[in-house]
């Protein structure tokens, strides 16, 4: 099984390779077909481990000692249980589809067989990082993700948004970084390991020790380190800023990074550190309330946003938002549920958004498009699955996973359980609300796009996709729809699995949970069956509240779509202050950029031109030029003056030495 594991991850790497170094040689054809059956082969070696895991097997070994430092070993192994090879599917899978997608998404693009090195290369960091069975693999994979965002984001190198999008990922992703880093060391220092098990092992013994730096419990200390790093990749408030920037990169790229990979990484990350969390109510209500308050308040945001990418990348914040939640609440395996749900229903979301976007001409405002249902077919059925799944209306998966997370955070005894509680529930109609005005907004209506200009292209135009003339919308090719219609099956179904997955202990000792933390044990003796659980769910007040958003959205946007206009006139203050994002980019903009460029400034112009040029260089030169022209007045150049000098030094020495006598 060696042998198989080590294929999953670097069939991958071996397309990246090959499409990126040869990809001139193999062309635009070989560059798909390379990267594609690597990813492929991929996806199938993870079914057969997921067919072995499930028939008992597991395996915890090390493939290659890196060096050892003072006794720490640095290594290079696998973990491969339940909760790894779940990960291996929807990760596999996810970019399987996306691989396939972006043969017609990127047809035209010059930089095609670029593209499908980086999305390969890609699907082999987020590999490396959920099979890793020690901190340095992890962070290996965690940095190797955020490297091959920065270039994915910033694919169309020649843009200034792509350029201001990528670095701004690639800054805040380091803030959260460090955190992950000062969490990871802590665990060197003191566990004297960086294995996952021995880390376990010795997690009751950290749980005694004070950090002698804050004052902290040492436990205490290590979780919210290791979560601010979960907290900038898995974009939660207020490291979240750089994922709706994130939209200046290609579509496919858009939901193989906010489905199934680099977003995601922080909750398997929290996930797989159970042991740890769990011995830590501080840190876990600290998890619970970030992650509530991004659930909400970036499901506002979404309500206000009429670029139609815009609205799925707040969508996935929202999501996470829920998913983080859980992971507060000790309901690690109904996080990973809605990890594994969510990556097919918003992979969905945002590869519909991209056949619209083709569709339209890569037009992407919303208030450009309407009616567009009967010239897309496929593509609005499968938004429309999306949608209802993201809105958590039975029996789409999306309703198992995040029924799951609310009544988890309900029954949670942490502290902040309670505001979680309501702004969950408070989400769930803005959920309900703003994945139907997509589809409304979009699908439905006026057909907008005949009168409107266009010019601009929206954010996704391709360099040689120039348009100028009346748009006729036309269903995308059946390699953009056929993923979207292999996707659009898990994103209804895959939420039947909650039996094995929530109550039937699937995850075994991957995942674990205190004795104080009771919510899964209450729920799995409420739970009866899945038709039941349904059945239970269309009187649930998640259910309403889902309902109501979803009827607000139709009233507003097809019953009376002059009514948005009016409200966003007298809610004025509050659409500016959604629509400025909180002021969150205002204010790093001008704190943090500001203060950075100021604090350069203020060491150019005072250590530099006046430290550095004006005292140490230009002051030297300044003295020795001085010193020189003071020597100069003795070089006069008469041997009169120079024997005097000489005899006048003569009679001072004589005069020195006679004194002494």
């Amino acid at each position: 099984m060696k042998t198989l594991y080590l294929i999953i991850p670097f069939a991958p790497l071996v397309g990246a390779l090959v499409a990126g170094l040869l990809g001139r040689v193999i062309g635009r054809a070989g560059a798909h077909w390379i990267t594609i059956l690597g990813v492929a082969v991929s996806f199938v070696c993870s079914v057969l481990v997921m067919q072995d895991v499930l028939a008992g097997n597991t395996f915890n070994g090390t493939l290659y000692t890196w060096m050892e430092a003072g006794g720490l070993k640095l290594e290079i192994g696998f973990l491969i249980d339940r909760l790894t090879a779940v990960m291996l599917i929807v990760v596999t899978f996810v970019s399987l589809m996306v691989h396939i997608y972006t043969i017609g998404y990127m047809a035209d693009d010059p930089g095609y067989q670029r593209f499908f090195s980086y999305i390969s290369l890609f699907t082999f960091s987020m590999l490396m990082l959920v099979m890793s069975n020690n901190f340095l693999q992890l962070f290996f994979g965690w940095e190797a993700v955020g490297l091959v965002s920065y270039l994915l984001i910033g694919f169309w190198y020649t843009r200034p948004t792509a350029i201001y999008a990528n670095l701004k990922a690639f800054l805040v992703n380091r803030v959260g970084d460090f955190g992950f880093l000062m969490g990871i060391g802590l665990i060197a220092a003191y566990a004297g390991s960086l294995d996952y098990a021995t880390v376990f092992g010795k997690s009751k013994e950290l749980a005694t020790i004070t950090e002698v730096a804050t004052g902290w419990p040492l436990i205490t200390a290590i979780c919210i380190g290791l979560f601010v790093g979960a907290m900038g990749k898995s974009a939660q408030v207020p490291l979240h800023v750089w994922l709706p920037d994130s939209m200046e990169g290609p579509t496919p790229i858009s939901a193989l990074i906010h489905a199934a990979t680099m977003v995601t990484a922080g909750i398997f990350m929290v996930s797989r550190m159970s042991p740890l969390f769990e011995l830590s109510d501080t840190a876990l209500s600290f998890v619970i309330v970030v992650g509530a308050t991004t659930a909400l308040f970036m499901a506002l945001i979404a309500i206000v946003q009429t670029d139609i990418k815009r609205v799925v990348a707040y969508s996935t914040l929202s999501q996470l938002g829920y998913m983080t939640a859980a992971l507060g609440a000790s309901a690690y395996s109904a996080a990973i549920f809605h990890l594994m749900t969510h990556a097919f229903f918003k992979a969905v979301l945002f590869l519909g958004a991209g056949s619209v976007i083709i569709a339209m001409h890569h037009e992407q405002d919303m208030r450009r498009m309407g009616g567009l249902r009967k010239y897309l077919p496929i593509t609005y059925a499968t938004v429309l699955i999306g949608a209802i799944a993201n809105a958590g209306l039975p029996p789409f998966a999306g309703f198992f996973s995040k029924d799951s997370i609310i009544e988890a955070v309900q029954l949670s005894n942490v502290w902040g359980a309670g505001f979680a509680h309501v702004a969950l529930l408070a989400g769930v109609f803005v959920g309900g609300f703003y994945s139907f005005r997509l589809v409304f907004f979009t699908f439905h209506g006026k057909e907008r796009f005949r009168d409107a200009p266009h010019d601009d292209h929206g954010h996704d135009a391709h360099d040689d996709h120039g348009h100028h003339g009346p748009v006729e919308p036309h269903e995308s090719p059946k390699v953009v729809t056929i993923p979207l219609i292999l996707l659009a099956i898990p994103a209804i179904a895959a939420g039947w699995l909650i039996g094995p997955i929530l109550f039937e202990n699937y995850f075994g000792n991957a995942i674990v949970i205190g004795d104080n933390h009771h919510a899964i044990a209450h729920m799995k003796e409420h739970f009866h069956g899945v038709i039941p659980m349904i059945l239970h769910g269309l009187t649930s007040v998640p259910f309403w509240l889902a309902m109501a958003g979803a009827v607000t959205a139709w009233f507003l946007y097809i019953k009376r779509p002059d009514l948005p206009a009016v409200i966003k006139q007298r809610f004025a203050p509050f659409a500016w202050v959604l629509e400025k994002k909180y002021g969150f980019d205002d204010f790093n903009d001008w704190f943090f950029a500001g203060g950075a460029r100021g604090l350069g400034r203020g060491l150019w112009k005072a250590g530099d031109q006046v430290l550095i040029d004006g005292l140490a260089v230009n002051g030297s030169a300044s003295l020795v030029g001085r010193f020189a022209g003071v020597v100069r007045r003795w070089q006069s150049g008469h041997v009169y003056q120079y024997a005097f000098s000489m005899l006048l030094g003569v009679i001072v020495l004589l005069t020195l030495w006679l004194g002494r006598s």
